[in-house]
């Protein structure tokens, strides 16, 4: 099955495992309510058995997820097989820049933006979040640290995933994470925030390298170069005007 481009292989368990993601977020916003008797201050609140259930949902998600962008097994003996031999191919580099090459461009700098505000709003709700849990700067420097190793333990992993299952299959999987990562604003305890940051990490390193590499793949050669500068200059700064925006409107509201 195809849609817009994207195979899937498995249509039925990716439609489900987005449903189980969904789910286990959404999961999570009874207990988050709760908060606004404290003023959204969290902290030491008891896990109900409703955000357990999410939090187990969202992980079988991702599985079924990937699972339905998976290529079948004699598709993937197949490319493995064409890798062995040499093949090359070529861009068409003669042809101009066309409405698919503007979309792309859009969407992904779009993705960009998202992937760069995720990083960036740490900086902004460090100090809240020092004075919540109650812990030294030293301690909540661990939330960069396990963030910057998710970054790096995920653009191994998607770079293999986005070889295996497509570039934008790739995509897909790192936003469906972007989504159960957002359960990070429910977590009552510092602990779980830094393995939601270090998921958080993860997606954010594997989104990054696919973006550039998919424009690298796409752009024509004669607009490789100023497109692919301009998108991370211009995603980069939308990412952290986002995150400075949402700072701003949003702490004073929620904490």
């Amino acid at each position: 099955m195809h849609s817009g481009g994207i195979a899937y292989h498995h249509p039925v368990a990716f439609w489900f495992g987005c449903l189980l993601v969904l789910g286990g977020v959404l999961a999570h916003m009874p207990m988050f309510m709760m908060g606004e008797h404290t003023h959204w201050q969290m902290v030491g609140m008891p896990m109900t058995l409703e955000m357990w259930i999410g939090m187990a949902m969202i992980p079988v998600g991702l599985a079924f997820s990937m699972y339905g962008l998976m290529p079948r097994l004699e598709q993937l003996r197949s490319r493995a097989q064409v890798s062995g031999s040499h093949h090359y191919f070529h861009l068409a580099d003669s042809v101009p820049l066309n409405r698919a090459h503007w979309t792309l461009v859009v969407v992904l700098t779009i993705a960009l933006a998202v992937d760069v505000m995720k990083p960036a709003t740490l900086g902004f709700v460090m100090p809240g979040m020092s004075s919540e849990y109650a812990i030294t700067k030293s301690r909540a420097s661990l939330v960069a640290l396990v963030a910057l190793t998710g970054t790096t333990v995920g653009s191994v992993l998607w770079g293999r995933i986005g070889d295996l299952f497509g570039r934008r299959a790739a995509i897909l999987l790192s936003a469906l994470m972007f989504i159960g990562t957002a359960i990070c604003g429910a977590m009552p305890s510092f602990e779980w925030n830094l393995a939601m940051c270090f998921l958080m990490g993860a997606s954010a390193g594997g989104l990054l390298p696919i973006v550039f590499t998919l424009m690298a793949e796409t752009v024509p050669a004669a607009h490789r170069g100023w497109l692919l500068v301009a998108l991370g200059g211009v995603g980069t700064s939308a990412g952290y005007l986002l995150a400075s925006g949402a700072a701003a409107v949003l702490e004073p509201m929620f904490s």
